[in-house]
Parts: structure tokens; sequence; C-alpha cells
């Protein structure tokens, strides 16, 4: 088994340590060039050994973690933190915007069809 040689596949490996909600999105990260270890880029075969550095762009956001641990099926949450070193910068403070609010007047009855369209366009749901 990977386990008892030290190695596993860094698709594996971060579905099992919850980076990724399943595995097939671990892949498709790895595919489209999202993760690297070592600086490398990984494809999803790709193993992975305690030591090794893995980067994973996700979100908008670069998880840099160091493998303590390598598993290869998903464990809880405290069992997964203790997996990897997260050297990750802080996440970006989330900016307080106002959400555009669509209000009508009290008792106007129903929205036109001027109306409805006019809410789309401002949901961003239809092309201005």
């Amino acid at each position: 088994m990977a386990e008892e040689q030290g190695t596993v596949r860094i698709d594996s490996w971060i579905w099992s340590v919850r980076l990724t909600k399943t595995r097939s999105m671990a892949g498709a990260a790895c595919r489209a060039g999202h993760v690297r270890v070592n600086g490398e880029r990984a494809k999803p075969a790709k193993a992975v050994r305690p030591g090794d550095e893995v980067r994973l762009r996700q979100e908008g956001r670069e998880r840099i973690v160091v493998v303590t641990r390598v598993i290869s099926k998903r464990v809880g949450a405290p069992v997964a933190a203790e997996c990897y070193l997260d050297n990750s910068p802080p996440p970006l403070p989330r900016e307080e915007v106002p959400a555009a609010v669509a209000l009508r007047d009290r008792g106007t009855g129903r929205p036109t069809k001027r109306d409805r369209r006019d809410l789309e366009r401002l949901h961003g749901r239809r092309p201005a």
C-alpha cells in the first residue's frame, strides 16, 4: 500500500486532508494547473511524501501547506489538520459592500413586464 512506502497520490491527499470537497475536484485542480508540489506543477498521480510543500490555488486564494503525514483515506477535520502545516497567508478581509436591493412601494401590485426587466438588469441576470 502507498502509505507504507511513505507516498500517496496528490489528488487523494488533498481530498483526504479536506483541502477540496471531492476527489474529482482535487483531480480537476491538478489538471488545471492549480496545484504545485515543491514549485513544480503536479498531475493528479504525482506522489507526495512528508516534507513536500503543496500550493493549491482556489477561490482567489493560495493555500500553502507542508505535508507532515501522508494519508489516503478521508478523515475527520481534527485528524486532517495534524497531517499538514499551514503556511498560507491570512485571507484578505471581505469588503462590506451593500447589495443593490430593488424596492417597490407597498401596495403597488404585481410588477409589470418593464419592472421585471429592470429588476433582472439590476441583479445582473439580463444584459443592458
